[in-house]
């Protein structure tokens, strides 16, 4: 943080970019471009080593090396033309051992910016195959706020060792990004920001920028702090653009402003970057102090992250997974929910059981259950997802989740009546030439008008639970759903086609 206008304790260093970010495409290009190099290394390198050369040795090991440095090369020449966000992508595509052989072709300056772009998994697996010396390396490069972010997953000696290299505003930093509870948005703030007073002029801030190397990412706007760096309210780069360079910071200044604070969470702050079309925001503490600023690069990480999650919660994974773990830790991380679906199934079955004296005398009954259960659950997913994204940006809370409910009820009631006569009259079709015909059409579309009430509820109850509870409200919700809508669909519809058929 800069505390004069005219006298920055540090300048920003002008960072040297491998490459700007390229067009969407590039990434899956590169890709396959990395992958067909890999493949064409290990073709030759293994006709190479079938070769034979008769005691002629030395021959043999220098054509193997001109090989594998040819192809390396040429790899390695591919890397250092894309972006760290690109080099990520095809580091989390690639099977271990040739994401390995590819993260060594990687300059060891671009390591720290790389590892802070591969997921969590892939991250862990990278940092596993470095040495402390490489280790310390890439991460001495980097801000207070990024090493904050890679501490976690780092050896201790290691953190220790990069802290001790830096000066005192930046161990303070360090220090208190790490104190910040996960998910809150101290743990995503950044330190680099520019401050001014407000009694100086327009163009006292113009030449105070211009002795700047670099701006910061995002810079939009630059904060008015008094002497104790109390955010007084902040200079939009515009209006400094379009004013009069005569007029004072004070005159032109936004003072109704947005402002986070460290503890408040980072999710809620993205949905006030994403309603009020954000770049930045100052983060203060409690005494309004200018702390750090929160920019839109981090909470697009942060949206991507949590829409990441949901889909694993829903799904029943408890954890990011690396696309090419090995088999054991691939196999646990879906053990939980594979063995309460496992229960559910059982469950299911019995309730089939329950009623095999029914099936037995109506065998139609066992062709037309699964459409029973199948609609109700395509009914329930479609719920809970509007109910989940509705949670997630904050539209649900106690006042309006009743009227929510009521309204997914009578959403379920009308699509129930509508689609259980079709199905219903469907059924009478099929066994028009039995006795049960009309029967069997009547029993289809009360159960499922009741499996869709049902599905509803659960659809509806379920996220809010979880939400009241403080879990994820995506956390195996649509596992839930289909276990409910499966075994009291079958319950349901068989339990109504005994009453109907019954002596």
């Amino acid at each position: 943080m800069a505390e004069q206008p005219l006298a920055p304790e540090r300048e920003i260093a002008a960072e040297e970019q491998a490459v700007v970010p390229s067009d969407p495409e590039e990434a899956s290009r590169a890709l396959a471009e990395v992958q067909d190099l890999l493949k064409r290394h290990r073709i030759v390198l293994d006709l190479a080593q079938r070769q034979h050369y008769g005691e002629d040795d030395a021959r043999h090991d220098l054509v193997e090396k001109l090989v594998h440095r040819q192809h390396l090369h040429e790899l390695a020449h591919r890397l250092e033309r894309l972006h760290s966000a690109d080099v990520a992508y095809i580091l989390e595509a690639l099977p271990p051992e040739d994401r390995l052989m590819t993260w060594d072709l990687v300059k060891p300056e671009r390591d720290g910016e790389i590892l802070l772009e591969v997921s969590d998994s892939v991250r862990e697996s990278l940092i596993r195959s470095m040495d402390r010396d490489e280790l310390i390396e890439a991460v001495e490069s980097l801000e207070a706020d990024e090493i904050a972010d890679l501490a976690p997953d780092l050896p201790a000696e290691v953190v220790d060792e990069v802290r001790a290299q830096l000066n005192q505003e930046e161990r303070e930093q360090l220090r208190a990004a790490l104190s910040y509870p996960e998910d809150s948005v101290g743990t995503r703030m950044s330190f680099d920001l520019v401050t001014v007073r407000e009694d100086v002029s327009l163009e006292t801030v113009l030449r105070y920028l211009r002795r700047f190397d670099e701006l910061p990412d995002h810079t939009d706007q630059v904060f008015v702090v008094d002497r104790n760096d109390v955010l007084l309210g902040t200079l939009p780069l515009g209006r400094l653009l379009v004013n009069e360079l005569e007029a004072k910071v004070e005159e032109v200044m936004l003072r109704d402003v947005l402002t986070l604070q460290a503890l408040d969470d980072v999710y809620e702050a993205a949905q006030a970057f994403e309603r009020y079309n954000l770049v930045s925001a100052p983060v203060v503490d409690l005494k309004k102090r200018l702390i750090g600023r929160l920019t839109v690069d981090e909470v697009v990480d942060v949206i991507r992250e949590e829409s990441q999650s949901e889909v694993l919660s829903a799904a029943g994974l408890r954890d990011e997974e690396d696309l090419f773990a090995n088999l054991w830790a691939s196999a646990k991380n879906r053990w939980l929910w594979l063995a309460l679906n496992l229960c559910t199934a059982f469950f299911a079955s019995r309730v089939i059981g329950a009623f095999e004296d029914t099936i037995e005398r109506i065998v139609a009954l066992a062709a037309l259950m699964p459409i029973v259960a199948g609609i109700a659950g395509n009914s329930g997913n479609q719920t809970m997802t509007l109910v989940i994204r509705s949670i997630a940006l904050g539209h649900v809370n106690l006042s309006n989740a009743r009227k929510l409910f009521l309204k997914e009820l009578l959403i379920a009631a009308l699509n129930g009546l509508v689609w259980g006569s079709i199905a219903g009259a469907f059924a009478w079709w099929l066994y028009s030439d039995t006795p049960q015909g009309v029967m069997l059409g009547v029993t289809m579309m009360l159960a499922m008008i009741l499996n869709l009430l049902l599905g509803a509820i659960i659809a509806v109850a379920v996220p809010l639970l979880l939400e009241r509870f403080g879990r994820d409200p995506a956390l195996g919700s649509s596992v839930l759903l289909t276990f409910t809508t499966d075994s009291m669909g079958f319950f349901i519809f068989l339990g109504l086609a005994t009453l109907m058929f019954r002596g």
